[in-house]
């Protein structure tokens, strides 16, 4: 079978992007299963591990996040025209991206306004899959962005990617609640009674269930998918299941795109100490989902 070709960008050279990008380069499992490109913010193509080492230097966050920006859109351009099969991504700062002159909050919303996309942020291991109705806003603006619509658009974006990535005909989607003990009839606050539960009948998923139940019966294999109403009480879910194994997916998008579970870890950039297990791991799923497209449009 043919190897997907596949774009990797760098993500913020300042962080530990280049160093785990070089070690996922040089993994048998990675080599066997993808040809990589990785891709530069001119256009340029940097075909070996050493070479990444010219990312890594210092420069401010301005320039980090221009590097980084320029990179994803080159990615984008790649995939859409059909010269690669998928996009990783390497961490961004998210500060340094804006400050670069790219006004998004993260990868996932500079990615769906490229390809003029409705997506949504899955996060995925072999433990749990956990997807953000609300991503990268404050906590005091999630009342206001967590509506009915969005919760419907999440569930059909969810119940697609599972079955398309993930072989699943009918995914069993579970929606966790908004407050301590879904609200404890009113209590604590009405939304769950009032916004989540018709949204969760309207959308045809389960719930919603309290956060403190309902990651752990989806990793019971009570629910292939929970939709989690805020960033943090989604991804903290995921991380403290499968820190370092979990991989960022992107539904919705017109190519398959993955990235690790973390940051840029700035603080130990450029010393080798960075573990590329994500990276790899976000390859390797890059890969699988590639072929099943391939697989698709060959049918």
């Amino acid at each position: 079978m043919t190897k997907p070709r596949l774009a990797i960008t760098l993500g913020d050279p300042r962080g530990i992007g280049p160093e785990i990008v070089a070690a996922a380069i040089a993994d048998p499992r990675v080599r066997a299963r993808a040809d990589l490109v990785v891709v530069g913010p001119s256009g340029t193509v940097v075909p070996a591990s050493e070479e990444i080492g010219e990312w890594a230097s210092g420069g401010s966050a301005e320039q980090g996040g221009r590097l980084a920006g320029l990179a994803i859109e080159r990615a984008v351009k790649l995939a859409l025209a059909g010269e690669v099969q998928g996009i990783v991504t390497a961490p961004i700062d998210k500060h340094a991206l804006f400050a670069g002159g790219y006004d998004f909050p993260g990868h996932t919303e500079m990615l769906a306004e490229l390809t003029g996309s409705h997506v949504a942020m899955m996060l995925a291991s072999d433990r749990l899959r956990v997807v953000l109705v609300t991503t990268h806003i404050a906590l005091a603006n999630v009342p206001r962005e967590l509506t009915r619509e969005r919760i419907i658009e999440c569930s059909e974006i969810t119940r697609r990617g599972l079955q398309q990535l993930y072989g699943i005909a009918e995914p069993r989607i579970a929606l966790c609640a908004l407050n301590p003990h879904m609200g404890d009839g009113g209590r604590f606050g009405a939304e769950d009674d009032t916004l989540l539960a018709p949204a969760a009948r309207a959308a045809q998923i389960l719930g919603p269930f309290p956060a403190d139940t309902v990651f752990v019966r989806a990793m019971r294999g009570e629910f292939d998918a929970v939709l989690a109403p805020y960033h943090d009480v989604g991804m903290t879910a995921i991380k403290v299941a499968s820190f370092g194994k979990a991989v960022n997916v992107t539904l919705g998008l017109p190519f398959p795109r993955t990235s690790p579970d973390h940051g840029t870890a700035l603080d130990i950039a450029g010393q080798n100490r960075a573990d590329p297990s994500s990276m790899i791991e976000a390859i390797l799923e890059c890969a699988r989902f590639s072929g099943l497209r391939a697989a698709e449009r060959s049918e």
